[in-house]
């Protein structure tokens, strides 16, 4: 059995990824090491340097490997408007639609009490001195239309709002219980275009 370890250990870590069951990481794991030696060495070397090199921007709080993201940095992006979202991937979702030019705010999550996911955790307090900058003027919640998505909009359109921010909301042109990472780059950009006052 003890010859097994690190295959079993292999297959245990892959299981991580979302998505992923023993299955396919069982498949994964052989493909790898029967097929791909060098891909694993890549894979292995390439998730390393990742976890070294790979940070929150200061300012947005997406990865980067800068202290400030180049987003951030850009000084043709119009400061005046915020965007949060839930994660990086949904950044880049609303990035691919080319119709947004603003700064943004990743929470890296949405609240949810039941997992213990709290303001405190999701950079609440960065992100409400960052909207009170005297810059910014609107404030969009691009949040996924999930319930953990539509209680984290809620909560944070109150706050903003307290500051005497204009806050707006995706429109309902994404479809209900999505994720922005999935949806196509048309039916985000109509949401964006679309979007309404909380």
């Amino acid at each position: 059995m003890s010859d097994l370890h690190a295959l079993e250990a292999l297959i245990q870590a892959l299981r991580r990824l979302p998505g992923v069951g023993v299955k396919s990481a069982s498949r994964m794991a052989y493909h790898l090491l029967q097929h791909d030696r060098a891909g694993a060495q890549v894979l292995a070397q390439a998730l390393s340097q990742a976890v070294v090199d790979v940070g929150h921007c200061e300012k947005c709080h997406t990865l980067t490997q800068a202290l400030v993201c180049a987003t951030c940095s850009d000084e043709k992006r119009d400061a005046s408007r915020l965007c949060i979202v839930e994660s990086p991937s949904d950044q880049s979702a609303i990035e691919r639609t080319q119709t947004y030019k603003g700064l943004y705010f990743v929470m890296m999550g949405a609240l949810s009490p039941l997992d213990g996911l709290g303001p405190q955790d999701l950079g609440v307090k960065m992100l409400l001195e960052r909207a009170s900058d005297g810059v910014v003027q609107e404030v969009i919640l691009a949040t996924n239309f999930t319930a953990e998505g539509e209680a984290s909009a809620h909560v944070l359109s109150k706050a903003l709002q307290k500051r005497g921010l204009h806050v707006t909301r995706l429109a309902r042109g994404v479809p209900l219980g999505s994720e922005l990472e999935y949806v196509d780059l048309g039916t985000i950009a109509h949401a964006l275009a679309d979007r309404k006052a909380t």
